[in-house]
């Protein structure tokens, strides 16, 4: 029953930050392993952060690792994505997604996570 709404995206110039928020309600996710995904037009969806629930260890795909950090508050129940040093590569529509019954390390399998956000655009010019 949690229910996912992303925000923060935006229009963006490249070398820019953002940082996307995901606000949930109806169950916490400090109990769900989190992440993030992105789509671009005409692009397949891909994985972009993952946080696991109860260590809270965190996994980055080679595209963004060193630029993005993936964090959750749990006292405001939000997970949130840091975007540093933005690309014109990075412009998409990103998604917070919940595996309410668990995921694996360093996948992100579409099965797995079963609750999605609507989704926030981001922009990047150059």
């Amino acid at each position: 029953q949690v229910h996912l709404e992303e925000s923060g995206g935006g229009s963006v110039q490249a070398g820019g930050s953002l940082r996307l928020a995901c606000a949930a309600s109806g169950h916490p996710i400090s109990g769900y392993c989190m992440g993030w995904f992105r789509q671009a037009p005409g692009k397949e969806r891909e994985g972009v952060a993952q946080i696991y629930s109860t260590t809270g260890r965190t996994h980055y795909v080679d595209s963004v690792k060193g630029r993005s950090t993936i964090s959750r508050d749990n006292a405001m129940n939000t997970l949130f994505l840091q975007m540093n040093t933005l690309r014109p590569e990075d412009a998409a529509m990103y998604y917070c997604a919940a595996a309410t019954r668990g995921c694996l390390y360093g996948q992100y399998s579409g099965t797995d996570y079963d609750v999605w956000g609507q989704g926030t655009q981001v922009t990047v010019s150059s």
